[in-house]
């Protein structure tokens, strides 16, 4: 099999033969001096570094460049940016963005920007106060910060171009995710589904940060921006105004659908795609219906943002399975015939690999263990939920795999064209649930949920799987003691990247899983690792090291390990981890020796 670059953003798979692992040519560099602008690489959010200095037979020389001290110890989910000669890194709150000269030894900070955000917002953070990274176009640098803005700054100086209010942390809203520009516009979406909000997406424009178009997740079809293009695929999904109609009366004004994951874009058929976070509250027997439009995926013309079409993964969501994971645009064999796909490894423990022009889930296999959906019929789309792993009031269900954070949360998969192969870091927990009458009041938690979380089969809490979408199944598959929450990248060395929540950074080989190399970091590790050319022309691997995060709550938030019930039922998967790995907020750069 062959792989290459398909323009700049969408890979195509071309088979040679059926029974074989896709393996392929070396892609065209994506920019010219190994630029990494954007967290998830580039628009097909492949996460794959066409760099391949660095490889399989000399990466056990892998050493530290240089190391920069964030001063900020709280979970560092965010992926670090590089343009030129300059580094941008933002921390979890307060938000501060520092660039750092890649040009001179050791990086010194060029300059740093602090945007202040309100401390109140610390307080509606549900999983730490973290940021998932910044992003970089046309010479200015946007983030969002905890307390509900989206801020745009000079890449060169640092100094603030503009910043927009987008959410209220009253109404228990915060902003966590990396923003994503297209065609001018920057895209975000909110946190807070465990404060009842009211999910969103909305687009600002670059230059000026004016607010373009926003578009709900719940509500009338004029809210949720759905009109005549709209054409989704399953019968289920058409209807007028499905937003309150599967809802109990007014609940979707506190019903979730929360935008705090990732968003991809095809500049072909000019759609972005971007998946919603699960209704409120989790007590799903307060919500009756299929709670449209939570739990599934959207596709929306980026100019105006209209809705083309949408997939609900988990209609009326059990056990909270945002549906927030990335979509991996693909060009792929299915059944013989190519088809413009995407592929995500969701939440609800299935690898979908879908059409992306119509929505069409083309097939739906685990990726890890699943009791809690027996399968995805692929005649309605709809998930087939087990009736015996159904939480009921007055019960507790037990056993119920898996747990909420999924099989995989938010951490993103890479995709390599070279191997044709998704590399997915995820985790092995399962739960018992228990629901509980809740009533809402803005700005606090409205869950209804008592839940324990727990290692599932084999004993490991994390995996991380080298999954083949071609022939639907896995390549291979590593176990690790501990859940992995680090996102992954690929690299053309053959490589694959990825930390551990006790502080290891690894580099595997990408066709066999083999461990090539590892270093102990100060902390555990649930960053997003990158790789970049340098100034100097040598390609460096790039992570933030730093625990937290929900899976990481015991630690930040110092909680009591006796506790089983504390971050909504983690603590009692990770009561050991204190044990493991400390606060820490470093990042870390590697290159071969000179």
């Amino acid at each position: 099999m062959s792989a290459r670059f398909a323009g700049s953003c969408v890979v195509t798979i071309a088979l040679l033969c059926g029974a074989c692992i896709a393996r392929g040519d070396s892609p065209a560099p994506k920019a010219a001096g190994g630029d990494w602008t954007m967290p998830s690489g580039d628009y097909a959010s492949t996460r794959f570094s066409p760099l391949a200095q660095i490889n399989d037979t000399n990466v056990g020389k892998l050493a530290v460049a240089f190391t920069f001290d964030t001063g900020v110890n709280r979970g560092q989910e965010a992926a670090p940016i590089v343009v030129g000669d300059t580094m941008y890194i933002v921390t979890p709150y307060p938000n501060v963005i520092y660039a750092l000269d890649l040009s001179k030894p050791g990086a010194p900070l060029k300059w740093k920007y602090e945007p202040h955000p309100e401390a109140a917002a610390q307080g509606v953070a549900c999983c730490d106060v973290v940021n998932r990274g910044a992003v970089y176009w046309q010479g200015k640098v946007f983030i969002n910060t905890l307390d509900g803005n989206t801020v745009g700054v000079d890449a060169a100086t640092g100094k603030q171009l503009w910043k927009t209010r987008l959410g209220d942390i009253n109404k228990g809203e915060s902003i966590t995710m990396a923003p994503l520009v297209v065609k001018g516009k920057v895209l975000v979406g909110n946190s807070g589904g465990e404060f009842g909000v009211r999910g969103w997406i909305a687009a600002l424009d670059a230059a000026t940060g004016k607010i373009a178009w926003k578009a709900f997740n719940t509500g009338p079809d004029k809210d949720v921006l759905i009109g005549p293009a709209f054409k989704p695929f399953y019968p289920s999904d058409r209807g007028t105004d499905l937003g309150v109609a599967s809802w109990p009366p007014e609940a979707w004004k506190i019903g979730g659908g929360a935008v705090w994951g990732w968003i991809s874009y095809d500049p072909q058929l000019d759609l972005i795609y971007y998946g919603t976070a699960n209704p409120g509250p989790w007590n799903a027997d307060q919500r009756p219906g299929d709670n449209k439009w939570t739990s599934g995926m959207f596709a929306r013309d980026p100019d105006t943002g209209q809705a083309r079409w949408f997939y609900q993964f988990s209609p009326h969501d059990l056990h909270d399975y945002d549906a927030i994971n990335e979509s991996i645009l693909l060009d792929m064999p299915v059944n013989g015939v190519r088809r413009k796909v995407l592929v995500r490894a969701e939440r609800n423990g299935f690898f979908y690999v879908m059409d992306r022009a119509t929505g069409q889930v083309l097939s739906a296999d685990p990726y890890g263990f699943v009791n809690s959906i027996l399968r995805i019929d692929l005649k309605s789309g709809r998930a087939i939920y087990n009736p015996a792993m159904q939480p009921k009031a007055g019960r507790v269900t037990r056993h119920i795999c898996p747990a909420s954070p999924g099989a995989k949360d938010w951490n993103p998969s890479a995709f390599s064209p070279r191997t044709g192969l998704v590399y997915i870091p995820h985790i092995n927990l399962c739960m018992d649930e228990e629901p509980s009458e809740v009533n809402y009041i803005a700005g606090t938690p409205y869950v209804g949920m008592d839940e324990r979380m727990y290692a599932g089969p084999g004993g490991n809490r994390g995996v991380v799987t080298a999954w083949n979408p071609v022939l639907r199944k896995a390549a291979w598959e590593i176990k690790e003691d501990l859940p992995v929450w680090s996102g992954a990248l690929a690299t053309a060395g053959d490589l694959v990247f990825y930390g551990t929540m006790d502080g290891w950074f690894k580099a595997v080989d990408a066709r066999t899983g083999a461990l090539k190399w590892k270093f102990k970091t100060g902390s555990g590790i649930i960053g997003q690792p990158v790789s970049y050319r340098g100034p100097d022309g040598r390609q460096y691997i790039a992570v933030l090291s730093g625990v937290g995060g929900w899976a990481g709550a015991i630690v930040v938030g110092n909680l009591d390990p006796r506790d089983a019930t504390g971050a909504s039922g983690f603590v009692n998967a990770t009561r050991d981890l204190k044990d493991k790995t400390g606060p820490g907020g470093t990042l870390y750069v590697f290159a071969l020796p000179q």
